[in-house]
């Protein structure tokens, strides 16, 4: 797994770093009865009224089901293929059960075709296995973790990224996360073994502005080049600085805390996340 820089060739591939697509090993051809038709909203919600700027357009996608659950205990899977997903920036995995039926997961690190995947108490503390976080071992890299069991992964699931076990107290296991933050977890929430893959998504570099309007995303205009009516750094005689980097809503930016200061969640975490 690694990136190819492509050569100058025209002015869109000067600064093009792309995906080598090592890690994975068919095409663009996915299990008819896991995908589901994704309809584009264009950013507006039922009225029509826009509710999400800089969205719209892209090339068409259809969603892949994924088994975030992982909730099928004790039956060995085969992974059959690792497949790219155009609605994530990690690949996924497809796994064949030993009962018949086929599932997506998110596919770790090291992953290989072939290789034998199992969830639920009696699996080994293994990349792809699926465990309870009672049962894994302090210190390993884990991902795709509930934080209500049963629920189904929630937490660290993008590309490349990992969470470390830490430690347990009670029935909570102590969980470190990329950010820096250090969280409690039931330890009867489920957890996978190992990073998630395409870890070196965050070097690509798409190398012309068609490639963002093939990914669904329409421009953004700068603050400061917008007028006093559309937000609070537009405006000024000649070019302005817009003064300190503050939100459309007069929300400062660069490290002001919007966190409620009696969040439910705040029995939870140990320790805030680093800056």
């Amino acid at each position: 797994m690694g990136l190819r820089k492509l050569k100058p060739t025209t002015p869109g591939q000067r600064f093009k770093v792309v995906n080598d697509f090592e890690q994975l090993t068919t095409g663009n051809n996915p299990v008819k009865s896991l995908i589901l038709k994704k309809s584009k909203s264009g950013g507006r919600n039922n009225t029509g009224k826009m509710t999400m700027r800089h969205t719209g357009g892209g090339h068409k996608k259809r969603y892949r089901v994924i088994d975030f659950k992982r909730n099928k205990f004790g039956i060995p899977a085969i992974v059959s293929t690792i497949e790219y997903d155009p609605n994530r920036t990690a690949f996924i995995a497809l796994l064949n059960y030993a009962d018949g039926e086929k599932r997506y997961i998110i596919c770790p690190n090291g992953m290989k075709e072939g290789q034998k995947v199992v969830s639920g108490k009696d699996a080994a503390p293994e990349v792809g296995n699926a465990l309870y976080l009672a049962d894994i071992p302090l210190g390993a890299t884990i991902h795709n973790i509930e934080l209500r069991p049963g629920q189904g992964g929630v937490m660290v699931r993008s590309a490349g990224a990992y969470a470390q076990l830490m430690a347990r107290d009670g029935k909570y296991a102590i969980v470190k996360l990329a950010s820096g933050e250090v969280r409690m977890v039931l330890q009867t929430c489920l957890a996978t073994i190992g990073t998630v893959s395409n870890s070196e998504h965050s070097l690509q570099n798409s190398g012309k502005a068609g490639r963002s309007r093939w990914l669904g995303r329409r421009p953004r205009t700068r603050p400061v080049a917008m007028n006093p009516v559309d937000h609070p750094m537009g405006g000024g005689e000649g070019r302005a600085s817009g003064g300190h980097p503050r939100s459309r809503n007069g929300i400062p930016a660069k490290g002001y805390k919007t966190r409620a200061k009696k969040n439910n969640s705040n029995i939870y975490i140990v320790e805030r996340r680093k800056k």
